[in-house]
């Protein structure tokens, strides 16, 4: 695939590439989407060149689609990275010769290229990756186990789960990652988890009520050990309009 792209760079914006992060949660796990050529040491994000016939937006569908196999996920530009060695000698000649690129068309890709980072929350149970070829291994794993990765692409993981956590103050989040029946404690959990930290039970109910998403149900959890507690949803017509409107309180 990168050959192909190679011996038809006209056809891609040149010093310009797109990296995504792409989010995971189920069952109180976050997990981030990872890829890894056979025989190599490190991972890297989902990544690719842009086609100079669409917008960034739509490329980055089209990167990610084209190195996973995983569409139908809204993606969120977040940040730009270009320090001026962020892909020095990653692209050397003994690389270039293991790609069966020649030296002259490689200078290409051997360039500075300035990165553009999307990310992603999903649902990871609901997402199968389907590597580009044979060659890639296209993995979810646990955020806090992330192996060494290549380039700059560990700090592109953190800016985008530092954005999440920002977002959170700004936006609900949920609807997409819960059953459609949950209890306020699997809610707090997802909160918990994305902001890697506690929060008092009292306090995030208050909040989370406020905002006023929810629906109380006359029905209550089953099959637990302790006291049933109250299943809610979400009001999809109010969760809509919040998401439009934003949020103004802090976690």
């Amino acid at each position: 695939m990168l050959k192909d792209i190679i011996d038809n760079n006209e056809n891609y914006q040149p010093g310009l590439s797109i990296d995504c992060v792409i989010f995971g949660f189920h069952d109180n796990q976050l997990k981030v989407l990872l890829i890894k050529v056979e025989r190599a040491n490190k991972w890297s994000l989902p990544g690719g060149f842009i086609p100079v016939d669409q917008d960034i937006d739509t490329a980055a569908i089209t990167v990610l689609n084209g190195r996973t196999g995983v569409e139908g996920v809204f993606l969120r530009q977040f940040a730009t990275f270009g320090k001026v060695k962020r892909n020095e000698q990653h692209f050397d000649k003994k690389t270039l010769e293991y790609l069966q690129i020649e030296e002259e068309k490689g200078k290409w890709l051997m360039r500075r290229f300035v990165t553009i980072g999307y990310y992603a929350l999903v649902d990871f149970s609901k997402i199968l990756p389907n590597p580009a070829n044979k060659h890639e291994i296209v993995e979810w794993i646990d955020h806090k186990e992330v192996p060494e990765l290549i380039l700059d692409h560990r700090e592109i993981l953190d800016k985008a789960l530092d954005t999440l956590r920002v977002e959170l103050n700004l936006m609900p989040i949920g609807y997409n990652l819960l059953p459609e029946k949950f209890t306020i404690p699997e809610l707090q959990k997802l909160y918990e988890t994305i902001l890697d930290k506690k929060l008092d039970r009292r306090n995030f109910l208050r909040k989370i009520t406020n905002i006023g998403i929810l629906t109380k149900l006359d029905e209550k959890k089953s099959n637990v050990a302790h006291k049933a507690p109250n299943l809610y949803s979400f009001d999809k017509e109010k969760y809509d309009e919040v998401l439009k409107n934003g949020l103004n309180q802090g976690w």
